[in-house]
C-alpha cells in the first residue's frame, strides 16, 4: 500500500487534501447552488440581485470548477490508500490541490482585497501538498 513512504505525513497531508475538497465543494454550493441568495451575495460581495442574475452563468461554471478540483483531490487520496500503486493516488491529488493553490495565487493577484478567500481556499491545499511530497521525500531518504 505505502511501501516505501511515511504513513504520518501521508495521513496528514490526506487530511488536509480532505479539508481542501470540503472547502472546495462548499465553494461549489455557494457559486452553484445559492449563488443568488442573499446570504451568499453578501460572501461575494455582489451588491444586488440583478448584479447576481447577471454574473449567475458565471459563478455556476466556476462552482462546477471548484467541484471538480474537489473530485480530483477525493479521488487521488483514495486512490492513494486504495490503489495498488499508490504513486498514481499522489499524481492525482497533487495536480488537483496544485490547481486549487494556484488559483488562490490568482485570486489574490487579482485583487488583493481577496486575500482572507485566497487564504481560506489555498492554505490547505498548499499544506496537503508539502505533507504528501515530505510523506513520499522521508521514506525515500531513508
Amino acid at each position: 500500500m505505502l511501501a516505501g513512504m511515511s504513513p504520518v505525513f501521508v495521513i496528514i497531508g490526506s487530511v488536509f487534501a480532505a479539508i481542501a475538497a470540503l472547502i472546495h465543494v462548499y465553494i461549489f454550493v455557494l457559486e452553484s447552488l445559492t449563488w443568488t441568495k442573499e446570504s451568499t451575495r453578501k460572501v461575494f460581495g455582489v451588491r444586488s440581485a440583478e448584479e447576481a442574475e447577471l454574473m449567475k452563468p458565471l459563478a455556476y461554471n466556476q462552482g462546477f470548477y471548484n467541484l471538480f478540483l474537489a473530485l480530483g483531490a477525493v479521488v487521488g487520496v483514495i486512490m492513494i490508500w486504495a490503489a495498488a500503486i499508490p504513486q498514481a493516488g499522489f499524481a492525482v491529488a497533487i495536480f488537483a490541490l496544485a490547481c486549487m493553490v494556484l488559483a488562490a495565487v490568482v485570486l489574490i493577484t487579482s485583487n488583493r482585497r481577496m486575500a482572507r478567500s485566497a487564504l481560506i481556499q489555498g492554505l490547505a491545499p498548499l499544506l496537503a501538498i508539502v505533507f504528501l511530497v515530505l510523506g513520499c521525500c522521508t521514506a525515500a531518504a531513508a
